[in-house]
């Protein structure tokens, strides 16, 4: 796998993970660290959407070039 193919699939992850998780959600059981389990996940995936689309911009050859 290329690197940019790679970093299409780390962009696809990021941007459709919190929203094809929600209609699975049918409650707000069971609480996670005091939070509803909705507010869990979506704070759970901004943070991973951040980390994520830090690694793409790391692996992104074009930045690379920027940065020399």
């Amino acid at each position: 796998m290329t690197r940019k193919r790679l970093c299409y699939l780390l962009s696809f992850i990021a941007y459709f993970g919190m929203p094809l998780g929600i209609p699975f959600i049918r409650s707000s059981e069971p609480y996670v660290l005091g939070l509803p389990f909705l507010l869990f996940w979506m704070v759970l995936w901004i943070l991973l959407g951040t980390g994520l689309m830090l690694i793409v911009h790391r692996l992104n050859p074009n930045a690379r070039e920027e940065l020399e």
